[in-house]
């Protein structure tokens, strides 16, 4: 799947650069991934925003706040594959969600864990395949299938698979008690803050964490606990700004309707307020489970060297345009979140340059002073300058790609952002143009405007995008990758399944009360912060990082 080539031309800045100020000991990072959250509706984004978010606003207020993040392609796995190596999915082979990504592309745990950090993830990541890619340690199972089932079939494109999304989420859309994400998030938050609660009791020794806390909320189906349902009780859940009858939509947005079953289903008013509704709870949510990552930071002295990203892989249309879920390039799809904290070392600041989440790579491994191996290809580049304030010589970098090849497409689907601009070209479809400075609801496509000064600044897009992609080659391939890959689950399925999902390892015999060591032992080792054997507690300082029993 991964085939090495040329570094583009307007590659990353050196990770040669000066990094900010580090101190002796290299930081811990805390990543917090959210699974499709959309920049545009967030408080942080969006003032007049009724999506109660406390906590990741106070985050922001002490962060660097990226306000145009775009995600490499509007879809879970294939995003999350692009977000972990700093690679364009075309360089990868991430078409859809049964994509697999190779054993031998680098991601940012491989380059972390060779700077000798531990590599922990807690959450979805939705590999296919192999598990791990780098990690050292997984917490948890993932919450989607990591086998060939979910595979886009081009060769059949009027055919609707089962799996797909559908109006069900919607119209069935309210509060619950149990859900299939509650049930996994609340294990990631488990595992997530044991695995900080240990940290904290480990000797000043022990190696900096790289620790991912992938939660499935606020995804879809729209429904959350009703605790944080009753959070929107009496407020005005608004409706979607934009509407646009089915017939009057463009050409991928059509297919879309189509396999998401939304094309003949009219979806009543209140049933959307309840999704949105539910939706805003679900970011509730996922802030009240920041609020609580970041408090164990703090309450376990952690705050002061760990370094906290947020972010998500995509976003959700929310009937925007008539349109629900990502899988498309306007704004609400592709545009997300991103921020990151290091209080000691950067000062909170909002960036307006356009990046992407392909950028992480590069940043994090720049941020502990590390190094890339700049023979090997690199898509992301290094959020640093900005960070440190520091931007001259960046701005050739304020353009992002987009690369979409999953359901709802027939032919490879990409988008280049540069500046205000932002176009969406595929070769079954007309070609989409957008200034989202003066358009920002992407009404306008300035594809066919006759202004000639729009035509010029359109055809140097497109001839940057034909100059890009070789959209014949990169069809060929997907073609290829689906039907090679229908040949195995359709033999996997025969006889005995063997599942690549992820088992996690927890070892009984070295968790909690056991005959090996002297029980008044094992609880002084266990209890934070620690006490000597008077039951004296040791000061913070001189707690941090003991190894009890010493």
């Amino acid at each position: 799947m991964y085939t090495p080539h040329t570094p583009p031309l307007s590659g990353p800045p050196s990770t040669d650069s000066p990094p900010v100020g580090l101190s002796d000991r290299k930081p811990n990072i805390l990543f917090i991934l959210a699974d499709q959250v959309s920049a545009p509706l967030l408080r942080i984004h969006n003032e007049s925003s009724p999506i109660k978010t406390p906590h990741i606003d106070a985050l922001a207020a002490k962060s660097a706040v990226f306000t145009s993040a775009y995600c490499a392609s509007p879809l879970c796995a294939p995003s999350r594959s692009s977000l972990v190596t700093g690679l364009l999915p075309t360089k990868i082979g991430a078409w859809d969600n049964a994509s697999p990504l190779g054993v031998d592309v680098p991601t940012y745990a491989h380059y972390l864990r060779r700077e000798g950090y531990e590599t922990v993830l807690a959450g979805k990541m939705h590999f296919i395949g192999e598990q791990l890619h780098g990690f050292e340690e997984r917490l948890t199972s993932d919450i989607y299938p990591g086998d060939f089932g979910w595979a886009v079939n081009w060769d059949e494109p009027d055919r609707r698979l089962e799996w797909y999304h559908n109006a069900s989420s919607i119209l069935q859309a309210g509060p619950c008690v149990r859900s299939n994400q509650l049930d996994f998030d609340e294990e990631v938050m488990f595992k997530s803050t044991r695995y900080l609660y240990s940290t904290a009791r480990r000797p000043p020794s022990a190696r900096p964490f790289c620790l991912t806390v992938s939660l499935t909320h606020p995804h879809d189906p729209y429904t959350i606990h009703r605790e944080y349902w009753d959070r929107y009780e009496g407020v005005e859940i608004p409706l979607p700004q934009v509407k646009i009858q089915a017939e009057q939509q463009d050409a991928h947005s059509q297919r879309l309707l189509k396999v998401c079953g939304l094309s003949d289903e009219e979806i009543p008013d209140e049933a959307i307020r309840r999704a949105r509704r539910a939706y805003f709870g679900a970011m509730s949510y996922v802030d009240d489970n920041v609020g609580k990552l970041l408090h164990v930071l703090k309450e376990c002295g952690l705050d002061d060297n760990t370094v906290v990203v947020f972010s998500s892989d995509h976003g959700d249309m929310l009937g925007e345009r008539g349109l629900w879920y990502k899988m498309s390039f306007f704004e609400g799809s592709t545009r997300v979140p991103l921020m990151i904290s290091d209080p000691r070392r950067l000062a909170p600041k909002y960036i307006h340059q356009n990046v992407s989440n392909i950028d992480i790579l590069p940043t994090l491994v720049d941020l502990v002073n590390g190094s890339l191996d700049t023979r090997l290809p690199m898509d992301g580049n290094s959020l640093v300058p900005y960070l440190n304030g520091n931007a001259n010589g960046m701005a050739k970098y304020d353009t992002v790609y987009g690369e979409y090849c999953g359901e709802g497409t027939i032919a490879p689907l990409m988008m280049i952002r540069s500046g205000n601009w932002k176009l969406v070209v595929c070769p079954v479809d007309q070609p989409q143009f957008f200034n989202t400075n003066n358009d920002p609801h992407e009404l306008h496509n300035l594809a066919t405007s006759t202004d000639p000064a729009i035509q010029e600044v359109f055809f140097s897009f497109m001839k940057e995008a034909n100059a890009r992609w070789d959209f014949t080659a990169i069809h060929n391939q997907v073609l290829t990758s689906q039907r090679t890959r229908r040949v195995c689950w359709d033999a996997l399925r025969q006889g005995r399944f063997e599942s690549w999902d992820y088992q996690p390892n927890e070892q009984a015999s070295n968790k909690y009360i056991r005959s090996n060591l002297p029980l008044d032992e094992l609880e002084l080792m266990a209890r934070y912060p620690p006490v000597d054997a008077m039951g004296r507690e040791k000061p913070r300082g001189q707690a941090k990082g003991i190894a009890w029993g010493e």
